[in-house]
């Protein structure tokens, strides 16, 4: 059998060039068995058989459909008062608050530290009416704080000794 016009048909079906007649004489062409067709023309025959109208839309196919389909739970609807709706904005405002007020207390008291140990050179006076004497002063105090640290030193170097001595 000669199958030149149906590979015509499915050749211009391709290009978009078929009318609705041909596109009828395919449809009806695959729906014969897939036996019966020839080889080089079975890999098309799922393409159209597609296409074939099936009795599946009667009248009762919505009710099978919906036979399928569970029944969608009831949801019932709830009504948010406005202030459930800006509870979170008030939250967030709550928050903010709490943050200034805690960074502005802490700005109040790093400011009095800083100006209680700030020296007021204003009303600095000095104590020393003579320079030799405020020399001496603090030259005492200098040998003070030496003789403080040779007696630590000397009390660590013995210890450091002994110590040395017990792990020989």
């Amino acid at each position: 059998m000669d199958y030149k016009y149906i590979e015509q048909l499915i050749e211009r079906y391709f290009q978009c060039e078929t009318t609705l007649q041909e596109e009828q004489i395919l449809r009806a062409f695959f729906a014969q068995d897939e036996q019966e067709l020839p080889q080089q023309l079975r890999q098309y025959a799922p393409l159209f058989a597609a296409m074939q109208p099936e009795a599946a839309l009667d009248e009762n196919f919505d009710e099978r459909i919906l036979s399928l389909i569970e029944e969608p739970k009831v949801v019932k609807a709830r009504t948010i008062s406005m202030r459930e709706r800006l509870q979170p904005l008030f939250r967030a405002a709550a928050i903010v608050a709490i943050v200034l007020t805690l960074g502005n207390a802490m700005n109040i008291t790093l400011k009095q530290e800083q100006a209680q140990d700030d020296i007021n050179y204003a009303a600095y006076k000095d104590t020393y009416d003579d320079p030799a004497v405020a020399y001496d002063h603090v030259e005492d105090a200098l040998q003070l704080i030496s003789e403080g640290f040779s007696q630590v030193q000397r009390a660590d170097s013995m210890r450091h000794d002994s110590l040395y001595s017990k792990v020989q």
